[in-house]
């Protein structure tokens, strides 16, 4: 069985951006407090990142989900690799794993705020 067309698309943005992240709505305008909290933890840590906005079509939101097999929005990818959604990101920033994470992926961020 082949796969949906959505893939090719999600894939190409996946693999060509360092950081991505499926969010509803846009990093400078986003649509649900989840996607806010996910932009903010990125932008704190001044990592660049791409955002993508499931909101344009039913096709990519429903697209994002099964390309993952994770069914909430947003979701933030490193490298090409899912990391998760918001409460996976929060826990892993406030641990300070993600910036850790983020590290070993070859991603600078910001030095951590004293």
């Amino acid at each position: 069985m082949s796969e949906p067309a959505i893939f090719s698309t999600i894939r190409a943005d996946v693999e060509n951006n360092d950081v991505v992240v499926f969010m509803k709505g846009t990093p400078t305008f986003p649509q649900c407090g989840f996607s806010n909290t996910v932009v903010q933890v990125l932008t704190y840590l001044g990592v660049p990142f791409k955002g993508v906005n499931v909101l344009e079509t039913d096709e990519l939101r429903q697209g994002i989900k099964d390309f993952s097999d994770w069914p909430t929005i947003p979701q933030l990818y490193v490298k090409g690799e899912f990391v998760g959604g918001c409460d996976i990101i929060r826990e892993m920033f406030e641990t300070g794993e993600l910036r850790d994470f983020l590290a070993s992926k070859g991603i600078e961020a910001e030095p951590a705020q004293q």
